[in-house]
């Protein structure tokens, strides 16, 4: 079980407890890669940071927090972004259970990335994050 508390900008206590497990990483998986179950478990923040920090993850995430999006809205959404780093950062996501990949069996292939319920639960931090980006901007403008 994880408890999560998360103090928004409008002063409201968001708490989620989540029981869930997560997905065994693939076996591509590279040896300095940490695994969901080797993250650093005595500090939340570098657990956190290692799950969804970095240059893009939070863009991603942002973009699926709008809803269910596919490989090429994606790179569409993110433009600076190749190919190969959206694909790595998606297959983080989704072997840490932050994000679910749906392929379906057709021709040519469909597949959809959304968040998971664990996932679901970033929204309000996302939500968070971009309006003090917004802040951030409009004050070093002036």
């Amino acid at each position: 079980m994880i408890e999560c508390t998360f103090k928004t900008d409008t002063h409201i206590l968001y708490t989620a407890i989540h029981n869930f497990s997560l997905k065994q990483p693939s076996e591509k998986m590279t040896e300095n890669k940490k695994k969901p179950s080797q993250l650093d478990t005595q500090c939340s923040m570098s657990a956190t940071l290692e799950v969804i920090g970095g240059k893009w993850k939070g863009v991603i995430l942002y973009h699926l927090s709008q809803g269910t999006k596919r490989f090429n809205e994606l790179t569409r959404l993110i433009p600076n972004i190749t190919q190969r780093m959206l694909t790595r950062q998606l297959r983080e996501l989704e072997e840490h259970g932050i994000i679910l990949r749906v392929i379906y069996p057709q021709i040519p292939p469909k597949v959809e990335y959304s968040l998971t319920d664990i996932g679901q639960t970033l929204r309000p931090i996302i939500n968070t994050l971009t309006r003090w980006g917004e802040f951030y901007e409009e004050t070093i403008r002036k």
